[in-house]
């Protein structure tokens, strides 16, 4: 058989068959060999890339798990708390010039300049607002909605836009310029309201995650995580005697009145303002503890306005020189001044002078504290103060009435009316004062006062109380407070001159 025949018989070609098979079989175990040991050679991060989790190490596997974790937390919390906030856009009607150093504060989160043509006179114009705000109780079709003063409390128009993109028109339910709170309402006939958790902001501690929640910007339900980086700041604005959370997590214009959440979902605080230079967040926002509104959200709604408790108590704070000289630690104590005449304070037989360190056995740690304690105690009932009169710590009992602000503002009604500091005060020019002169040094003096009255004026220093020589803060408190002078009248160096006041005569 020829060569050729033979390539085309079937016998060879089943061998041929055979051959090549076995050929394939080599070459796929080969390829499959040398496919693993390159494997084997390839960095682990790129069969990573093939499989994040799976082909990692377990260590990086177990903080890859905490991670997700925490993730799956944020996500809960913004599902959870996004719906029970709101956006706020109000309607002012002002009488302003067009603008001024005060529009550009950082607080000021959330109105626009007008354009008033010439921007030289006051006009009146309407002024567009944004802020915030939190959805805290619903009665029936009615839903409450707390904010910021600042935000709502001057508005002329209200309107909500829930998180479902729905508006309702609002009304303002009642506002409170002390700490920087209001509380609007609107009517809603679905059921798909979403009412926010109110936490403990008592239980707040530094370095706890801290979420804000609200409409920076216009930025409908934005959320912003960080931590708490302090707590009980004072020095609000605008008089606020409000103390503050502060945190890092991102606060810009828009959020004011909006919510400040833990990582359970419970609102701790209400977005109120930030520090910055440049209107923009810089890591420094502040929040009102939602402990300091709770009994204001029912005040709001049971009775329009904020009640506050009074005792009748001119207050001041103290600097080292004149805590010194009193016996008291500057930052556990606050002074009475002064007490208001026919006062509980004065009933419950505070002097002026007393140093006050505790309220209901809480420690004072300073004035706006003091205010927000009083501020909270409901009328009727009793408080224990406890006072450091002349170097001896006293207890006494109060019982608290409803402030009325008419009557408390009257200036004239507080005994002495006047605030006075040790001469050693660091703020003062030691240089300037007249030299070998004791005393004390008059800080201010209130209108209409006793002090004024008989012709005390500030920068004056008293060096003699009913004739009495004074050395120092005791000892003007122990001359004014003393029951045997039925007048009182003081000698002092003004302007390097000696002169003697009036008489005022004790009622």
């Amino acid at each position: 058989m020829s060569f050729i025949k033979k390539l085309y018989s079937r016998n060879f070609f089943i061998l041929n068959l055979v051959l090549i098979g076995v050929l394939i079989g080599a070459g796929a175990t080969y390829l499959g060999l040398s496919r693993g040991a390159r494997s084997a050679a390839l960095p682990s991060a790129l069969i990573r890339a093939e499989s994040p989790v799976a082909g990692a190490p377990a260590d990086v596997q177990a903080a890859l798990a905490q991670a997700e974790a925490v993730q799956s937390a944020f996500r809960y919390v913004a599902d959870k708390v996004q719906p029970s906030i709101v956006e706020i856009n109000v309607v002012e009607k002002v009488q302003s010039p067009k603008s001024s150093p005060q529009d550009q504060l950082p607080w000021r989160f959330f109105f626009n300049n007008p354009d008033d043509g010439s921007g030289q006179q006051q006009q009146p114009y309407t002024e567009k607002g944004l802020g915030s705000g939190i959805i805290v109780r619903q009665d029936g079709k009615t839903v409450y909605v707390l904010t910021n003063n600042h935000v709502a409390g001057s508005a002329s128009e209200i309107t909500v836009i829930t998180h479902d993109e729905k508006e309702y028109k609002a009304t303002l339910v009642g506002k409170d310029d002390k700490r920087d709170i209001a509380l609007v309402k609107f009517q809603a006939d679905g059921t798909d309201i979403s009412v926010a958790a109110l936490g403990n902001s008592s239980a707040v501690r530094v370095g706890d995650w801290a979420i804000a929640i609200g409409s920076p910007l216009g930025l409908v339900s934005s959320v912003t995580a960080g931590i708490v980086s302090a707590i009980n700041r004072s020095g609000g604005p605008d008089g606020n005697i409000n103390d503050f959370i502060q945190t890092d997590a991102s606060i810009n214009r828009g959020n004011s009145g909006g919510a400040l959440v833990n990582i359970r979902g419970e609102v701790i605080g209400m977005n109120t303002w930030i520090a910055s230079s440049t209107g923009g967040s810089i890591g420094l926002g502040f929040a009102i503890p939602i402990n300091n509104v709770k009994k204001g959200i029912d005040d709001f709604i049971n009775k329009g306005k904020v009640e506050y408790g009074w005792m009748g108590i001119g207050l001041d704070s103290l600097d080292k020189e004149t805590a010194g000289e009193l016996g008291a630690d500057p930052k556990k104590a606050v002074i009475a001044a002064s007490v208001f005449k026919q006062s509980p304070a004065e009933k419950g037989g505070v002097l002026p002078g007393d140093v006050i360190l505790k309220v209901n056995d809480e420690d004072i740690k300073g004035m706006e504290q003091l205010q927000r304690i009083v501020g909270d105690l409901p009328a009727g009932k009793s408080a224990a103060i406890d006072v450091l009169r002349g170097g001896k710590r006293q207890s006494l009992v109060v019982n608290i009435e409803v402030r009325n602000d008419s009557a408390a503002s009257n200036e004239g009604n507080y005994f002495p009316g006047v605030i006075v500091r040790s001469l050693k005060f660091s703020d003062l020019d030691q240089d300037k004062l007249p030299k070998g002169v004791k005393g004390v040094f008059v800080l201010s003096v209130s209108d209409k006062s006793p002090a004024s009255i008989v012709g005390l004026k500030p920068q004056d220093i008293i060096t003699e109380v009913n004739d009495k020589p004074i050395s120092s803060v005791k000892d003007f408190y122990a001359a004014v407070n003393d029951t045997s002078a039925k007048k009182l009248a003081f000698t002092a160096n003004r302007d390097g001159e000696t002169v003697s006041t009036l008489a005022y005569v004790k009622k």
